[in-house]
């Protein structure tokens, strides 16, 4: 045994000592937007990811029009994968007004659909939590839209505002080592670099940063924001990563959650640019 590994295994084994938990490895990916006689399919790269990572993130609009077909579809690219699957939904997964259609056909596949819920999964010993939600606009600071006039703007503020409260109240209940949030929309003006300002409000909501700073998560994945940017973060410093298919280019990214060598306790992003199929 070589010296690092004796003083490695001693560290380990002294009381008190924290024992350092393994890295997990997430794919992600966002906006697939299936349609029937799709130009594209994401069966392959879902494989692939398998291969690579201990779960699979899909950050919703993973249909075009919230069509049962078109769910079927991704149903069909995501059955029998041998880690697990988890998502939440899109504003295009509830275009159709039939959510619970998509719901029911993707849970049918395996998927575990999270709609203002968490799950915790075991991934190489660790317990994993994941709480997620689609979310919803409002925008970000010091452009926010606020709760007065007209009853529809009210409205929109308050879907908005529930969103970030089911997300909050799904995140502090996980009981796990290690917590990933995941919406559609925003959580950070960061990852909406690229887009047009004026679509901000539309696009994500501070609320569901906020939702995150306050739960201990140690990474947000999104999609919806098509021209934005990949990377980004909370107000708090939480890492947030935009994976849009558009903004990704690729049918799924790869993010390894790291210990950090002072502190098991906290985690850093390593960020993976290419997939290795």
């Amino acid at each position: 045994m070589s010296t690092t590994a004796i003083t490695e295994a001693s560290r380990s084994e002294r009381p008190g000592l924290r024992p350092t938990p393994p890295a997990v490895r997430i794919a992600a990916v966002a906006d697939l937007h299936l349609r029937t006689n799709p130009t594209r399919r994401f069966r392959r790269s879902f494989r692939a990811a398998a291969r690579q990572a201990d779960v699979l993130l899909l950050a919703g609009d993973l249909t075009d029009s919230g069509a049962a077909t078109e769910a079927q579809l991704v149903a069909e690219d995501v059955a029998d994968l041998p880690i697990p699957v988890l998502a939440v939904l899109g504003d295009h997964d509830h275009a159709a007004d039939k959510p619970a259609k998509v719901i029911d056909t993707l849970n049918a596949a395996g998927v575990r659909v999270l709609e203002g819920t968490g799950t915790v999964v075991t991934c190489r010993g660790m317990r994993l939590g994941v709480a997620g939600c689609k979310g919803y606009g409002g925008g970000f600071p010091p452009n926010v839209v606020a709760e007065h006039g007209e009853p529809q703007t009210r409205a929109f503020v308050r879907h908005a505002r529930t969103c970030a409260q089911q997300l909050a109240t799904a995140l502090g209940e996980l009981d796990c080592d290690l917590k990933i949030a995941v919406t559609h929309y925003a959580p950070t003006a960061d990852t909406l670099a690229g887009e047009p300002p004026q679509l901000h409000l539309v696009l994500g909501s501070h609320r569901l940063g906020q939702a995150i700073d306050e739960s201990g998560v140690a990474l947000a994945i999104h999609g919806h924001a098509h021209r934005g940017s990949e990377r980004g973060y909370t107000p708090a410093g939480v890492p947030v990563r935009n994976v849009a298919y558009k903004v990704i280019g690729t049918g799924y990214r790869i993010y390894t959650l790291q210990p950090s060598n002072r502190d098991s306790r906290r985690w850093r992003v390593i960020d993976h640019d290419h997939p290795q199929r």
